[in-house]
């Protein structure tokens, strides 16, 4: 079964048109991954951020971590 029209692989791929989808949207693909890898990691530590505010601020004293580590 050929998608391509092809019959067989060996030939020049010089001579073929496109042997994979998308050829040619190499950079965009690049670019579009990056923005949302670089967005991945801001919404990430502004997430771990608050988080960690969060428990910063439940318990400011420190009597629950005292307790916590008291009783071992």
């Amino acid at each position: 079964m050929s998608t391509n029209g092809m019959t067989s692989w060996a030939v020049d791929l010089k001579d073929v048109a496109a042997v994979y989808p998308f050829q040619g949207a190499e950079f965009i693909m690049f670019i579009a991954g990056l923005a949302f890898w670089l967005w991945w990691h801001w919404a990430q530590m502004r997430m771990e951020a608050t988080e960690i505010r969060h428990e910063m601020d439940a318990d400011a004293s420190g009597a629950e971590a005292k307790k916590a580590i008291d009783r071992y």
